[in-house]
């Protein structure tokens, strides 16, 4: 799956995001962060900054935070801050996920329809493979074919669908997860 400049640069908005929110945490809780020395003492020193001098800071932050594990940081921030930060990254994850996964059904739909077949509602996704390595409890026939009733139909009750399909899959994963924990 090829990533769109768009979607990159919304990622990268996202990591600083996180960023922003680690400056504003108080330096024991920094100091508890998976991350190396030198990055918490840039963390420190944002903080105390003010105006356009700590936001160059956060953006240099950014790009140094793209090395890192994300995930240890969305955890220490979602402890002390609430959970919103996390759980939009996920929303936009699922989003990108059923975007990439529509796009590949109409561009299916267009190549059945440049070479005169049939469509199905079942061909080879790179999508699906992808979310199968990420998200093992999808079903990816039920997904392909709301992609393909998308795609005929242009109907938005089938993106919102697909949408509520792999929010479940995702919700229950953290479920397990937090059961496994305890």
């Amino acid at each position: 799956m090829q990533i769109s400049r768009s979607e990159q640069k919304r990622r990268v908005k996202e990591i600083e995001r996180l960023v922003a929110e680690l400056v504003t945490l108080p330096a024991p809780i920094v100091n508890q962060a998976p991350v190396p020395e030198e990055f918490k003492q840039q963390i420190r020193e944002a903080a105390a900054l003010r105006g356009a001098a700590r936001q160059r800071q956060i953006k240099y932050l950014t790009k140094m935070a793209q090395q890192f594990q994300l995930e240890a940081l969305y955890d220490l921030v979602s402890r002390h801050r609430g959970h919103a930060l996390a759980s939009r990254k996920q929303m936009h994850a699922l989003e990108f996920y059923r975007d990439a996964l529509i796009e590949e059904a109409l561009e299916q739909q267009e190549r059945c329809r440049h070479t005169g077949e049939a469509c199905e509602e079942q061909w080879p996704s790179q999508t699906i493979t992808a979310l199968q390595a990420e998200m093992p409890g999808i079903e990816p026939l039920a997904l392909l074919r709301l992609a393909a009733l998308f795609a005929r139909t242009r109907n938005p009750r089938y993106s919102r669908e697909i949408f509520r399909s792999l929010r479940s899959v995702q919700e229950a994963q953290q479920r397990n997860s937090r059961t496994e924990r305890e």
